[in-house]
């Protein structure tokens, strides 16, 4: 029998188990994933309902072999409030989705907990202060970029893949063109068959992402329209699908919240084969 011991983290996905409990997928920073049993959770009076998805715990664990036993649990931090607009909880959910993919269990990824932390609470923001949905959208963008990069998938954003150039955009050349091989990175020109072709505006977006704010017009606003942020969505999407296998049901979700007129510019991208 192992000792209890504390635990504190962010639900990334709760499920039913057995008749009256649930299981729970903790992130954590030292511990990686964590998968816990809550008994009782589902029962309305239960001290552990609170055991849902995105959600700041502090939990008290015990049990032998196998599957862990929540204890106690009190919750921290709750971002229940982004149910209130579809394109927010989308955009959590797909943050939450990818870090399911790329944090091994009982393994932290250093950073990980503290970044999907912080663009959970940009999302909040969007919220409370009825800010604009494409605020969702680049928040979800940039949060992939970001935990793509601490998890040891990030998109090589300097460098073509196959000249080894710097990947320069020209900002006042409408002909520049760049071109996304999955299983390369970006590279200079429109070859055929690339995935997805982006101008020198586009990845000069794109380029600025790795840092920490989101890029900003001196006025505030976000750089770049609604089809274009949409097109930077569909690479990282294409960019999981290539190095984890599947992209989540999440972001096609928040790729569905923008109208069709904003996605009729995605023009060159392809559209992906469904993959739950």
């Amino acid at each position: 029998m192992m000792p209890e011991e504390s635990l504190e983290g962010l639900s990334l996905k709760c499920g039913p188990l057995g008749e009256h409990d649930r299981l729970l997928t903790l992130l954590s920073e030292d511990g990686g994933l964590s998968r816990l049993a809550v008994p009782g959770a589902r029962r309305p009076r239960s001290s552990l309902a609170a055991a849902v998805p995105l959600s700041q715990l502090r939990l008290q664990v015990g049990g032998g072999r196998g599957l862990r036993r929540v204890r106690q649990l009190r919750v921290i931090h709750s971002v229940g409030q982004l149910g209130q607009r579809l394109e927010t909880l989308a955009a959590a959910q797909s943050l939450a989705e990818l870090c399911l993919r790329l944090v091994p269990d009982g393994d932290g990824v250093a950073g990980a907990l503290g970044d999907l932390t912080l663009q959970l609470r940009r999302l909040e923001l969007v919220v409370s202060e009825r800010q604009d949905n494409l605020e969702a959208l680049a928040i979800a963008v940039q949060g992939h970029v970001h935990l793509l990069a601490l998890g040891g998938y990030g998109l090589p954003l300097q460098r073509c893949a196959r000249s080894g150039e710097p990947l320069a955009p020209p900002l006042g050349n409408r002909d520049w063109r760049c071109s996304l091989l999955p299983s390369e990175g970006l590279v200079i020109g429109a070859l055929a068959g690339a995935m997805l072709v982006l101008n020198a505006s586009e990845l000069a977006l794109l380029q600025r992402l790795p840092r920490p704010g989101l890029p900003r017009c001196h006025d505030g606003t976000l750089m770049g329209p609604a089809w274009v942020w949409l097109r930077l969505l569909e690479l990282v999407q294409v960019w999981c699908q290539e190095h984890l296998g599947r992209r989540g049901k999440a972001l096609r979700l928040l790729k569905g919240c923008f109208g069709a007129e904003a996605q009729g510019h995605l023009g060159a991208a392809p559209s992906l084969p469904p993959n739950d």
